[in-house]
């Protein structure tokens, strides 16, 4: 048995005496669910169950909690790793994850992200500033008329034209109709314009539709996939990014994984979910609510995540924050003056909104970073 440990840090609100009360049975029900007195096994006790590193005082109602855990006991598998990381703990209130940190060892069995923040740019062949995406919507449209809008938006330049992760395979909008048609109009721009500009079908789906939806994308040429963790599970991107055959970049949609961070006193750090657990199941980018947005994230949550996005994760190459949900043209300074240039800006509604002329739109937010 490997003797390495990963270490999680835990939040818990209450008392000093109901918190270490918590911390400890958190040792045991994230590992061997069994109380002390039932283990009479000096392995078990001693490697298996989790134990209690440090137990440190934030305020008078809050503490920090780290618990190791022996790497075996995940083995090495995404799906027990996020079960020994949170599994029954997560059904308990008051109990927060805030950190994990990984030794290279367990991140090994991992590829981590294919791409990151400089394949992704040698993707798209923009080698500084930040890049731009905008989404194809509303849904209703067909597959012709979404395709006409992707044309529009490649011709202003924009980097990454995504489908909006409603869109999957419905009767008014089929999903191969739509991705031969959106990768046609895409390159049809980039031969006007020189540019390299990708189109990105979203591809969560059942899960005996993937392989076959992204097997599609990539033999029709598309630039890249987006999939949403929170309905397909974690491991599906991972098992997508460690594809040789895909070999195409990852951009991760937040759909379903809100509830997991909008509690002060459950659930995940934002930068753990969005950002960490991200990188570990290989997305290139992560889309998350921005601050000032519809979606409430604060500016501080928004730094946490972006930091995370490039803090050093074993082997792993940084990965792009791709703010979204509800930007303004207006807010771009500061979006800017926060994320520097590694970042990706979501802009949906705002890019339709600013003008009739959408080739025009993309070449006004194109100025406003700098990118003539």
């Amino acid at each position: 048995m490997n003797n390495n440990r990963f270490l999680v840090t835990y939040q818990i609100t209450g008392d000093e005496v109901d918190a270490l009360a918590r911390a400890q049975i958190i040792c045991f029900e994230q590992t061997v669910e069994v109380s002390e007195e039932l283990i009479n096994s000096d392995f078990i006790r001693e490697q298996i169950v989790g134990q209690l590193i440090e137990f440190k005082t934030i305020t008078e109602q809050c503490f920090n909690v780290t618990i190791s855990y022996a790497i075996d006991t995940t083995a090495f598998e995404i799906t027990q790793l996020l079960n020994v990381i949170f599994g029954n703990t997560s059904i308990k209130t008051h109990i927060k994850v805030v950190n994990i940190q990984f030794p290279s060892t367990l991140l090994d069995y991992f590829s981590g992200p294919r791409f990151g923040v400089q394949g992704l740019r040698e993707k798209v062949q923009i080698t500084h500033k930040p890049l731009l995406c905008t989404a194809l919507k509303p849904m209703g449209k067909s597959a012709t008329e979404l395709a006409t809008l992707a044309y529009q938006f490649a011709l202003g330049g924009v980097d990454i034209i995504k489908d909006d992760h409603g869109l999957t395979n419905q009767s008014f909008c089929p999903y191969e109709e739509r991705v031969k048609a959106c990768v046609a109009a895409v390159a049809k721009a980039n031969d006007k314009t020189g540019k390299n500009c990708i189109y990105v079908p979203n591809i969560t789906a059942p899960v005996t539709e993937i392989e076959k939806r992204v097997t599609y994308a990539k033999r029709q040429g598309a630039g890249g996939l987006l999939v949403a963790p929170g309905l397909t599970g974690f491991d599906t991107m991972r098992a997508i990014a460690e594809s040789e055959f895909i070999d195409l970049p990852l951009i991760s949609h937040p759909a379903l994984l809100g509830s997991m961070v909008t509690s002060q006193t459950n659930g995940f750090a934002h930068s753990v979910l969005f950002a960490t657990l991200q990188r570990l199941a290989g997305a290139d980018a992560t889309i998350y609510p921005n601050y000032g947005g519809r979606f409430g994230f604060s500016r501080e949550e928004c730094d946490a995540i972006a930091t995370a996005c490039s803090a050093p994760l074993g082997n792993y190459p940084a990965i792009f924050p791709t703010p979204g949900g509800g930007m303004t043209l207006d807010k771009v300074p500061d979006m800017q003056q926060l994320y520097g240039e590694n970042v990706i800006f979501l802009i949906g509604g705002a890019l339709y909104a600013h003008s009739p002329d959408l080739v025009e739109n993309v070449r006004y937010f194109l100025n406003l970073v700098g990118r003539t």
